[in-house]
């Protein structure tokens, strides 16, 4: 069953509608006779616009670089994670997870060009990640992204993501 048809615009056949009951959309006019403007998605009141990789929007690398830095600070007072990851090697593991996410988001391809294929699931196998894991490790990471101040749409974009991917990297419910 589907809901009632919601008008978009004016009734068909009004001034501004070119007669096709959208609104002006298929005319090219909007209500009034007015053309219709194209919507300019923001990251932020005010703010630039919503284009290009976030990578380039949010600063590049040096905010990569302190996104991570600032985790692992939160991460090595963690009793619960903190075991996971290896002390004798936190520079490389900072090196890591930086690059990982300058990739993905479209900085340079530095990770894949020395590591090969990121294959996040298979890498994060050995650790033991529990749903308890997971939230320190969310708690941690949110932390590190709120403090950047990124724009509000930026902080979503960048959010969503490490939120869906530490649930995806959970592999032990015990």
């Amino acid at each position: 069953m589907t809901g009632p048809s919601l008008p978009i615009g004016p009734p068909a056949g009004e001034p501004g509608t070119g007669g096709s009951g959208l609104g002006g959309v298929a005319g090219g006019a909007g209500a009034g006779g007015v053309p219709a403007q194209p919507v300019t998605l923001r990251v932020g009141l005010g703010g630039a616009a919503a284009s290009g990789s976030l990578f380039d929007r949010i600063g590049g690398a040096p905010t990569f670089d302190r996104l991570v830095r600032r985790f692992y600070e939160g991460v090595q007072q963690d009793e619960v994670i903190w075991p996971m990851y290896p002390a004798e090697d936190l520079d490389g593991a900072i090196w890591r997870l930086s690059q990982f996410l300058q990739q993905y988001w479209g900085g340079p391809s530095t990770y894949s060009e020395q590591r090969g294929h990121p294959r996040l699931r298979m890498r994060h196998n050995p650790f033991h990640i529990t749903p308890e894991a997971r939230e320190h490790w969310l708690q941690h990471m949110h932390d590190a992204v709120e403090s950047l101040g990124l724009a509000p749409l930026d902080e979503a974009e960048l959010w969503g993501y490490l939120d869906r991917a530490a649930h995806a990297m959970t592999n032990s419910f015990d």
